[in-house]
């Protein structure tokens, strides 16, 4: 004789989301999660907003004898520091939350893996998008960065690179086991791109094998596009191609950091 098992009214476990399903509900409650966490860490914050306007600060005064020196770099400069930061306080913080287990709660719950990464890149986003417009008016309103282009261009690029620096860092926090590893990321994934982007050197002038590799890394197309700015009044189709390659990059490496999530930590 065959019996069947009812589970109790109201107690059947939820459903795990797909992985690939988008919830903006779960997206936007997941950004807002971490920006809560975020406001009770004001060194992070500090570290986020401060330290690029910091950077370009000293810079502009490291040539005050050469503002035109300023000028041609100033702008590559204001693409480079957002990506880095944003580098280092998204791997860092995204491995503490998969070193504690806070990752593998939440997927066990009814969230997808697209929700989980849209809601860090949304909340990291914002931070970004603040720490882009800070550090583009101070350089150009008050550091006085003369660029024949629209400053809203400018913006425009740091965003994408802080964006960048966020995918970045949210992809290598798998990698690595401790904060101090994913401190080590960056000699690897950031610096090589540093001294290949052709801000020391324009690319054409370096080794035919360093050029190909730096027609393949994404600092290289932001650099350009904040060339283009600095020398076009009008947006050119290079910026739009260097814009698009940028963004491309940012939501590739993000899939690939949604891949690395998994419902079970090591």
């Amino acid at each position: 004789m065959s019996t069947t098992t009812t589970a109790p009214t109201g107690t059947a476990a939820p459903k795990p989301a797909p992985t690939g399903a988008l919830n903006a509900a779960r997206t936007l409650a997941t950004a807002t999660r971490v920006l809560r966490q975020l406001r009770h860490d004001p060194r992070t914050i500090a570290m986020l907003i401060l330290i690029p306007c910091v950077m370009l600060f000293l810079l502009r005064y490291v040539f005050d004898g050469s503002p035109r020196t300023f000028d041609n770099i100033g702008a590559s400069l204001l693409g480079i520091f957002p990506l880095i930061t944003m580098f280092l306080v998204t791997s860092i913080a995204t491995l503490r939350e998969r070193t504690s287990g806070t990752l593998e709660r939440l997927l066990a719950m009814p969230l997808g893996k697209a929700d989980l990464i849209a809601g860090y890149a949304l909340a990291f986003g914002a931070l970004a998008i603040v720490q882009s417009a800070l550090a583009t008016g101070l350089a150009v309103w008050f550091l006085g960065l003369d660029v024949t282009g629209s400053p809203w261009l400018l913006l425009l690029v740091a965003l994408l690179d802080a964006l960048l620096g966020t995918a970045l860092g949210l992809f290598v926090s798998a990698f690595a086991s401790s904060e101090f590893q994913a401190v080590q990321f960056m000699p690897a994934v950031i610096f090589p791109q540093l001294l290949l982007c052709g801000l020391f050197t324009p690319r054409s002038n370096m080794h035919p094998a360093l050029e190909a590799v730096s027609d393949v890394l994404p600092m290289s197309y932001a650099v350009d596009g904040m060339n283009e700015v600095l020398k076009h009044t009008d947006m050119t189709a290079t910026f739009v191609r260097d814009a698009l390659i940028v963004a491309g990059c940012a939501l590739l490496v993000l899939c690939l950091g949604a891949a690395t999530l998994r419902r079970r930590t090591a």
